[in-house]
């Protein structure tokens, strides 16, 4: 549900002078991107008046003076994955993700940097690696938080108990005031003027005043005044969490600036402190200046302790902790059982052992691996000798890397929860000393049994945190009020461990309203004094921390608000329907990593660094859509808008946590677009792919002739809606099916005469020898050459290879939503194949998003007496490089066979077979060669995606996608360094955006292959 205010305001009186981009008029692209910022990663959701994403500091001075003339408030965003709605508000969403994004100066000497606010937190370290240096504070969402968000949180993260929080690491702040001037928060020298003039206070620290406004040298006068203050030193010690409570949260950190000098602490006086989980309600972060530290160690080892029970790891982690480990995180059994079905964290699971119900994840670093199994050894002797853990692996490297990534993960793997009851970010953020933990926890599970709600259980139990999240259904009056239950009920339980409500996901509007009750009203009230002091017309970020609404309004869900069902073509029973899908989205913002954090997902959003182009918004935009019962023409453009950048890679089916695959849904969306708005000439007719290659096979020289000219190819283009500059793949004389029949089998001079390589036994009577080829559209007419080479190949290597009877994949239909034809198709494939195809007798495809349509869409296209069938040809439709693979694994295949010249490839992986298979058996397969070196390159997608980068209005978009990783990878590499690339579109882009030619894995092995 929608919580939409009816303010109106003169935005476009700001617009004509506003160089950043500002959306707020009822056009549908605005409306679109209004209702994207509208959420964030919490529960909570609020129509913003307006979304403006600033390309200068005087752009954000504009929005200060507009906001401070019209009473409204800006609400300065990030990456947007704040669990407490923090960025959620009735205001201008401030967005500085994509515009103040840059790294102004690294003192590698002195260990410090300069930033914007909207740089990422690893891919800061990524430049400042070669310095030999790091950032520290590492949440889970490293790879997409901002810094600007982690000074708004005061971001801790798994290593916090060795690296620190934010607020330890921020030397300085340049803000912006509400008055609009900018100010710098710097450490103050104890007496002394510092270098911007000013007088010395009562405490002895200089109070700056020269060339400071009014309202700057008001700040630093009344702060002092209120820390100065005996009665409010004395509530402010006595109403905080317990000193030995490291993660400290709640309100403002009046406790931390308790620590300087002035007030006989030992630390230099800095409200950078201050600005530290002020959560952007204090002013507006332009720049920060951050101290770094060394590298890790160079050896890092984690001990997976595995435990019956939660209790006996709390116990274990106790235990660990007395050796002074880098991190000490857990991880349940709800987040270990939803890695065994995903798709990319199945494979991170190796190293669990049996059933636990609990893991603590422990690390341990030093400069040798003898000192790290040391230190290990010793900590495992302890455990069993107190009976706590079962196993206790040590990983290393990426072994260690691949378990941190399941910790990492939890937040999104638990979203695979079936049913409306969800885990919600409520309790997950509140701490207490380490000592503490274990009675906390245990008095906590007697908090949800009372309102009978399990929850699961992970993270930062070294630092006294674990994300707790109890399972509520929000979309219940019921749920809506046990939320705000289980939440009164856990303050009173901190109270008692004198603990933290927010540890470092901050208050925002959800533990807001329970400060009075954790702090005091005395000490609350300083906390409204300090933002009064800052911003006296509250047009930084109203509403957050103090003076907050109720917790548990505005929320994303209507409460007992009735969905109707939505039929859709494909079936989505195992996500129980394509709205349960979308809702799987939990906005913490995988889908926001860039090229160089790598992966697939999100290409869009790497190209052109704006929200619209995550997959979270296109998931969220999904979740509206098919929430309201009766969509409108409005919202059905919106959708279609935010959908268009898709590239239908499938990356997020993969690399989102919860596996929100947009492509599907998008295809869904489309379909039923069609429906009522019929199908556009361009779509019908690349989803007829097939049919126009089978009447243009006729006169392949004429074909040819016209896409083979620049001039005529250049008309043509444009008369379908394709791009000038895009080159169109050449018709080859024959098909591959025309040349196939016609021509006999040869003999494998591999299988006979001298030198013969002698087939295994099961081989010489003929079992297993038969194969099948998928016979793909793209390979049938325009990569002959490479079926061909499949085909010799197969049968050089004894294999008896059959193009059994079946029709096109369908995928030209899937990707441009023609979902009822795709349907046809599938259900005529499976029809035609099922009883052929068997482990024995397997089915192999050369084209990856052809072949793997078989994995993925057909299960959910075919109907339910076809599912059997279509289940089990799924298992056995392999990719060319997976059989090779497998006949390696099983010594059909030996690398005696192939040359032993040197030589080097670089491989790109199609985006499908990253996404539902791995590129690992085409490593292999290329490894075959002994002296042939395979690299991958580190390139998600290559921007092409089919058809997509055909087209007229995509092409820049496509170009742009390539020229992340792979065009200068690719440029880099000497010319006889081979290029290699399963998929048809991939090799195509490579060879429009590079000039080099790419070749088949197939080809390669063919070339490779002894005569």
């Amino acid at each position: 549900m929608f919580y939409v205010s009816n303010t109106q305001l003169p935005f476009e009186q700001l617009s004509p002078t506003f160089e950043g981009e500002l959306y707020f008029d009822n056009s549908i692209p605005h409306q679109a991107i209004r209702k994207l910022y509208a959420t964030d990663a919490s529960v909570y959701q609020e129509m913003p008046v307006a979304v403006a994403l600033p390309r200068t500091i005087q752009d954000i001075q504009k929005l200060i003076h507009f906001a401070t003339e019209h009473d409204i408030t800006l609400i300065p965003r990030a990456a947007g994955t704040s669990l407490a709605g923090q960025v959620v508000g009735n205001g201008i969403v401030v967005d500085i993700s994509k515009y103040f994004d840059k790294i102004l100066e690294i003192n590698a000497q002195e260990h410090w940097v300069r930033v914007q606010p909207g740089v990422i937190r690893d891919d800061l370290n990524f430049i400042l690696k070669p310095y030999g240096l790091m950032f520290g504070p590492e949440t889970s969402t490293a790879n997409r938080a901002m810094i600007g968000g982690m000074i708004g949180n005061n971001s801790c993260g798994l290593h916090s108990i060795s690296w620190g929080t934010t607020r330890d690491h921020l030397l300085e702040v340049k803000a912006l005031l509400s008055d609009g001037s900018e100010m710098m928060f710097s450490p103050l020298a104890p007496r002394g003027v510092p270098s911007n003039g000013g007088t010395k206070g009562s405490s002895g620290f200089a109070i700056p005043t020269r060339e400071y406004s009014d309202l700057q040298s008001e700040i630093y006068s009344e702060i002092f005044e209120i820390l100065s203050n005996p009665d409010n030193q004395i509530k402010i010690q006595e109403n905080f969490p317990k000193k030995t409570v490291t993660r400290r949260n709640t309100g403002y950190a009046l406790d931390a600036l308790l620590k300087s000098a002035p007030f006989g602490g030992t630390e230099d006086f800095n409200l950078s402190k201050l600005i530290a989980g002020s959560e952007g309600t204090l002013c507006f972060i332009t720049e920060a200046k951050l101290n770094l530290l060394p590298l890790p160690p160079a050896e890092l080892g984690l001990i997976c302790i595995h435990c019956s029970s939660l209790h006996e790891s709390l116990l274990a982690n106790a235990v660990a902790m007395k050796y002074q480990p880098l991190a000490s995180e857990l991880v349940d059994k709800y987040i270990m059982d939803f890695t065994k079905e995903h798709n990319e964290y199945r494979h991170n699971r190796f190293f669990i052992e049996g059933d636990p119900a609990a893991m603590l994840m422990v690390e341990f670093g030093a400069e040798t691996r003898a000192e790290v199994e040391a230190m290990a050894g010793a900590v495992v002797t302890d455990l069993t000798a107190q009976g706590l853990g079962y196993a206790y692996p040590l990983l290393f490297g990426d072994e260690s890397k691949k378990a941190w990534d399941v910790r990492k993960a939890g937040l999104g793997l638990i979203r695979n929860l079936p049913g409306d009851t969800q885990p919600v970010n409520l309790i997950e953020d509140c701490a207490v000393a380490v000592e503490d933990l274990p009675e906390y926890i245990a008095d906590l599970g007697e908090v949800l049994q009372k309102h009978n709600v399990h929850a699961s259980y992970y993270a930062h139990a070294g630092a006294g945190e674990l994300h707790v999240e109890p399972m509520v259904n929000l979309k219940t009056s019921e749920g809506k009020a046990k939320f705000r239950a289980i939440l009164a009920d856990t303050a009173v339980l901190l109270k008692k461990y004198n603990g933290s409500l927010s540890g470092e996901h901050g208050d925002g509007r959800l533990r807001g309203e329970f400060i009075p009750f954790m702090m005091g009203e005395e000490v609350y009230a300083l906390f409204r004094e300090v933002k009064n002091l800052f911003d006296p017309k509250g047009i930084f970020n109203r509403g957050k921390i103090v003076d907050t609404p109720p917790m548990n309004e505005f929320l994303r869900y209507q409460p007992d608000q009735v969905t109707l069902k939505i039929d859709t073509v494909f079936d989505f029973s195992n996500q129980e329907s394509i709205l349960r899908l979308a809702e799987k989205c939990s906005g913490s913002g995988d889908c926001r990593k860039t090229q160089v954090t790598g992966g697939t997902m999100c290409p869009s959003y790497m190209a052109t660094l704006r929200e619209r182009d995550t997959t979270r918004a296109r998931a969220n935009m999904l979740r509206h859509f098919y929430t309201d019962s009766t969509p409108d023409a409005s919202n059905t453009e919106e959708t279609k808008e935010i959908l268009d950048l898709c590239l239908s890679c499938k990356g997020c089916k993969s690399e989102c946590p919860s596996s929100v695959d947009i492509s599907k849904m998008k295809a869904e969306f489309l379909q039923s677009y069609y429906d009522k708005n019929g199908v556009p000439f361009r779509s019908r007719l690349i989803a007829n792919f097939s049919q126009q290659m089978r009447l243009a096979s006729l006169v392949p020289w004429g074909y040819n002739l016209v896409f083979g000219n620049e001039s005529l190819r250049r008309i043509a283009n444009k008369v379908v809606g394709f791009h000038p500059d895009r080159t169109m793949p050449m018709l080859h004389n024959t098909t591959l099916r025309a040349w196939h029949k016609q021509r006999k089998p040869h003999p494998s001079p591999l299988l006979s005469g001298e030198g013969a390589f002698t087939p295994s036994p099961e081989r010489r009577g003929g079992k297993g020898e038969r194969l099948y080829l998928f016979c793909d559209e793209f390979t049938n007419y325009n990569d002959v050459e490479i079926g061909q080479k499949a085909i010799l190949l197969l049968e050089k290597l004894g294999y008896e290879v059959i193009i059994p009877e079946h029709t096109e994949s369908g995928r030209t239909y899937l990707s441009k939503g023609l979902v009822k034809e795709a349907k046809k198709i599938a259900i005529q494939n499976v029809g035609l194949l099922k009883d052929l195809i068997s482990d024995e007798t397997p089915l192999i495809g050369i084209e990856p998003s052809a072949i793997l349509t078989f994995r993925d869409e057909y299960l959910d296209l075919v109907p339910a007496d076809l599912k059997i069938d279509a289940l089990r040809l799924s298992k056995n439709a392999l990719q060319f490089d997976e059989f090779i693979a497998r006949e390696i694994d099983t010594k059909r295949i030996h690398s005696p066979q192939f040359t032993v010249e040197p030589k080097t490839i670089k491989l790109h992986g199609h985006c499908h077979q990253k996404a539902l298979a791995s590129l690992t058996p085409t490593k292999k397969m290329l490894s075959l060669p002994s002296n042939y070196s395979v690299q991958l390159i580190p390139s998600g997608c290559c921007g092409m995606a089919g058809s997509f980068g055909y087209e007229r209005e995509h092409y820049e978009l496509s170009m742009q996608v390539g020229e992340l990783v792979l065009f200068p990878t690719v440029r880099q590499q000497p010319e006889d360094v081979i290029i290699a690339a399963p998929g048809t579109s991939c090799r195509h882009q490579i060879k429009d955006g590079t000039g080099r030619k790419a070749k088949h894995p197939i080809e390669i092995l063919w070339e490779a292959l002894k005569s």
